[in-house]
């Protein structure tokens, strides 16, 4: 089979919003191709060893299985990400908060120039919005390791929190020196970061200078749509309707969880810090009501790629 026939047959076979696309990824996944050598190399045949491999995506792309979770790849804001299906798989419309997150964060680093910043990132799943933001500060605003906040990336869940410390140790530790990254430094970032399983702030008695978090805020009845489409990703990073306990609610708007976020960040976020919170367009206004009631002011929300409203800040 050539990689042409591998294509149009996962295509015919896989109901999917994009085939085309998924094929290409599972491609350039298991035989080590980049998107313009699977162009060029569209006759050549599938080496035999690689069929079995490929044959298996597809019929795990038919149940519905996201790529990402077949592939164990998923790239965020520029850089690759290790997921599983114990985490949600990071978004494009993810990458708001953490831009939002690192120009704030420059500002308040230059702003307390004689003392480290602490930053949580709650329900930090796979860790790509502390790890990105931690990497971008250094790597793209170039401010110095001794300068550079401390982070405390937190989940409920023992498995998420094992795959945030793997991407910790792929990204933070194993890349090369550059002229302007040396390695000695590369291997320091990861001693920024520290990781604690807490249902919410509950195992962590004391504040942050800032708090970055994207909990789970999908209405349940959403949610259940959305595992019957397919979505596979984890009911726990979904639902927004369970209680602190986790059992089920009686709400279906989504914000069960936020309610109970929401007056811990206004204990846990010190005096002059701020937050940071992904949450739907369908249920921005209340939380933007549940953090006013909490103490914040000067709340801004910041809309998605498509220009819906994704990102609450606001000030303590």
């Amino acid at each position: 089979m050539t990689i042409r026939e591998y294509k149009n047959h996962f295509i015919k076979n896989v109901k999917s919003p994009s085939p085309a696309l998924d094929a290409e990824i599972l491609l350039s996944h298991f035989l080590d191709l980049n998107k313009t050598q699977i162009l060029l190399k569209q006759n050549d045949a599938i080496p035999e060893e690689k069929l079995p491999l490929l044959q298996d995506a597809l019929t795990r792309r038919q149940t519905g299985l996201p790529v990402a979770y077949i592939t164990n790849h998923k790239e965020f804001y520029g850089y690759d990400y290790f997921v599983t299906p114990d985490v949600l798989i990071p978004k494009p419309d993810t990458e708001i908060l953490v831009e939002k997150a690192i120009i704030f964060l420059e500002e308040k680093i230059s702003a307390n120039p004689d003392r480290i910043l602490t930053v949580c990132d709650m329900c930090t799943g796979s860790g790509c919005i502390g790890i990105s933001v931690l990497k971008a500060l250094f790597e793209e605003k170039k401010i110095s390791l001794e300068r550079l906040p401390k982070f405390t990336l937190v989940d409920i869940s023992a498995p998420a929190l094992e795959v945030a410390r793997k991407n910790a140790d792929r990204l933070l530790t194993n890349e090369k020196a550059s002229p302007t990254t040396p390695a000695v430094s590369k291997s320091k970032l990861r001693e920024r970061i520290r990781f604690v399983q807490s249902n919410l702030f509950e195992m962590l008695p004391y504040q942050f200078d800032v708090v970055l978090t994207n909990p789970p805020y999908v209405p349940a009845s959403l949610t259940e749509e959305l595992l019957q489409d397919g979505r596979s990703e984890p009911r726990l990073a979904l639902d927004g309707d369970v209680t602190i306990t986790g059992d089920k609610s009686d709400s279906d708007d989504g914000l069960e969880i936020i309610r109970n976020l929401m007056p811990q960040l206004g204990e846990h976020v010190a005096p002059g810090g701020f937050f940071l919170m992904e949450t739907g367009e369908y249920n921005m206004r209340g939380a933007e009501n549940l953090a006013y009631r909490a103490g914040f002011r000067n709340s801004q929300v910041f809309e998605d790629l498509e220009g819906q409203e994704r990102v609450l800040y606001g000030e303590k």
